[in-house]
């Protein structure tokens, strides 16, 4: 993540305790996407390096790592509270000593042994200017071996579509169904498009391919939220 994004630091213990009970109910659609992941990446070797960007409380990385045993995980996490969440569940499942914890933004992380994969998931949304929201992409590239794959996840819409009106009301019952209040999902419309950068799925998918990478394919959509998987390129740069 890039540095322009400060606001994901600002999560506190609590804020961070909080944050899996707050979205619980709508776990189905998170799995669904660790499901499909693990199909995608299943092709990797058996000791594989994954870097997971924006690893949060560590959602993608333990149900990798619960796949995948022999695989070795780098988690990147700029909110000090979530890495250690994510660190005690690591703990709590038995697979930290297959796991590294890097606070920071992911321009802070060494270029060291490059990764045969990478996540990145409801990420790069948060970070408003396009060229360094592709900078963030090809700081990925960067980190990964030739053929490495990138699977991303982002709030995508075009937000002047008849769709996307549609789509966000059934995002608002969504919302409300996990306890959300009605002022909080009415900041939640105002927030995207001004804080959170949804764009469209073409415009995501360009900025990926740009940044060093094959042209995304496209894999996963659960109303707002869209996938897509890639290679990088030979050369990334």
């Amino acid at each position: 993540m890039s540095s322009s994004s400060p606001s994901l630091t600002g999560f506190g213990p609590e804020q961070a305790a909080a944050y899996d009970a707050r979205f619980a109910k709508l776990e189905p659609m998170r799995e669904a996407l660790h499901l499909l992941t693990h199909g995608i990446l299943a092709r990797l070797p058996s000791d594989a390096r994954v870097l997971c960007v924006g690893a949060g409380t560590g959602a993608e990385l333990l149900a990798l790592a619960s796949k995948f045993p022999g695989w070795r995980f780098t988690a990147v996490e700029p909110s000090g509270p979530m890495l250690d969440l994510c660190r005690k569940k690591a703990n709590d499942a038995g697979v930290a000593g297959r796991c590294e914890f890097h606070e920071g933004f992911l321009e802070s992380l060494p270029i060291g042994e490059p990764f045969h994969a990478a996540t990145s998931f409801l990420v790069s949304q948060f970070v408003l200017d396009e060229d360094r929201r592709r900078d963030f992409f090809r700081g990925i590239a960067e980190r990964l071996v030739p053929g490495g794959y990138l699977v991303s996840s982002d709030l995508s819409a075009d937000l002047t579509s008849p769709d996307y009106a549609e789509l966000f009301k059934v995002w608002a019952s969504l919302f409300e169904y996990a306890g959300f209040l009605p002022e909080q999902i009415e900041a939640v419309r105002g927030a995207y498009g001004t804080n959170v950068a949804v764009t469209s799925p073409e415009h995501v998918a360009s900025l990926i391919a740009s940044a060093g990478f094959e042209m995304p394919v496209a894999f996963y959509q659960s109303v707002l939220i869209r996938g897509w998987f890639a290679q990088r390129l030979e050369s990334a740069s």
